[in-house]
C-alpha cells in the first residue's frame, strides 16, 4: 500500500520575532505549518494566545495544522477552525466532550485530530474513530521542544496504524524527529511528521524537509 507522507514543521523552535521568514524558509517544501498553541495550563509552557495564533493562521502562506495543548479546548477548538486552520488537533486528556468537539471542528471545514500523551492508550479511544480525520501520537511529553524522541512509543504507532486500517485517517507523530528518527516512526506506521528543532535549527530549513520526507518515503 503506497502512503502519502507529510511533513509539518513546527514553529515551536523558529524565531518568534520574525516569524513571516522563518515560514518563508519551508513553505515551498513543506505540506503544513505545526502551530503548537500552549497555555501554561493543560502543560507547562506558553506560546500564543488565540488573537496571536489567528494573526499567525491569518498570514502563513502555508495551511495551517493547529495542535491545542490547552485546557477547556472543547470551547476554544472550533474557533481555531473558523480562524482558518486546515486542521485542529485536541488533547484527549484536555477535552471534555471528544465526540462533539471533534465534530465541531469538522463541521466548520477543518480536518479533525486527536492527540494522546505518551501515557495514554490509543485503545481507550476507539470509540471515536469515526470523528477522527488524525491521530496525533506524541513521542516526547508535551510542552517544550527539543526533547529526546521516545522509541518506545512506536509499539502505539504500530497499533493505532492497525487500528486504523483502511480509513482515511493521517497518523502522525510530534516530539524529536529528526533525519535519526524519522524512518523509525515511518516504518512503525506513520505518515505525518511534526519536526521543530531540526528543521529550525538547521542551516538550510527547506532542505532538511525535503531530506526529512526522502527518509520517511523509503519506509
Amino acid at each position: 500500500m503506497s502512503i502519502d507522507i507529510r511533513i509539518t514543521p513546527s514553529i515551536l523552535n523558529a524565531d518568534f520575532s520574525n516569524l513571516q521568514s522563518e515560514i518563508a524558509k519551508i513553505a515551498t517544501v513543506s505540506d503544513l505549518l505545526h502551530l503548537d498553541v500552549m497555555d501554561n495550563v493543560f502543560v507547562p509552557n506558553f506560546t500564543f494566545d488565540f488573537e496571536s495564533a489567528s494573526k499567525v493562521i491569518k498570514e502563513s502562506s502555508l495551511p495551517v495544522d493547529a495542535h491545542l495543548m490547552v485546557a477547556d479546548v472543547d470551547q476554544i477548538a472550533p474557533a481555531y477552525a473558523q480562524a482558518g486552520c486546515a486542521s485542529v488537533t485536541i488533547h484527549a486528556e484536555a477535552t471534555k466532550d471528544i465526540s462533539a468537539t471533534l465534530r465541531a471542528i469538522r463541521k466548520i471545514g477543518a480536518r479533525s485530530g486527536l492527540a494522546l500523551k505518551p501515557a495514554t492508550q490509543i485503545e481507550d479511544y476507539l470509540d471515536f474513530i469515526d470523528d477522527v480525520d488524525m491521530f496525533l501520537i506524541m513521542t516526547v511529553e508535551p510542552g517544550f521542544g527539543g526533547q529526546k524522541f521516545m522509541t518506545d512509543m512506536m509499539s502505539k504507532v504500530s497499533r493505532t496504524r492497525a487500528i486504523i486500517g483502511s480509513r482515511p485517517i493521517w497518523l502522525q507523530v510530534d516530539g524529536g524527529v529528526s533525519v535519526e528518527t524519522i524512518e523509525i516512526a515511518a516504518d512503525a506506521g506513520a505518515d505525518t511528521f511534526v519536526a521543530g528543532s531540526a528543521v529550525f535549527n538547521a542551516q538550510d530549513p527547506a532542505a532538511m524537509v525535503t531530506a526529512l520526507r526522502e527518509l520517511a518515503s523509503k519506509s
